[in-house]
């Protein structure tokens, strides 16, 4: 199962590489510029995202009562 995982991170890690290539190869938007945009669009994005990614770290890596080992 952890080759599952490993293969799924892969994918993305090269998704991303041939995504961006493409893009500045072809003058199209990148991951940074879409970024950028869509924080000019909704000033509250990068907030909501930060909640995001810290209740999924202490998801994972918050030990005590609720730790699964």
């Amino acid at each position: 199962m952890n080759l599952v995982w490993a293969g799924w991170a892969a994918a993305i890690v090269v998704s991303f590489i041939v995504f961006e290539s493409y893009a500045l190869a072809n003058g199209k938007t990148t991951l940074s510029r879409a970024t950028w945009d869509l924080t000019k669009a909704w000033p509250p994005l990068p907030l909501i995202v930060g909640f995001i990614i810290g209740f999924v770290t202490c998801h994972f890596w918050w030990g005590g009562h609720f730790s699964c080992y």
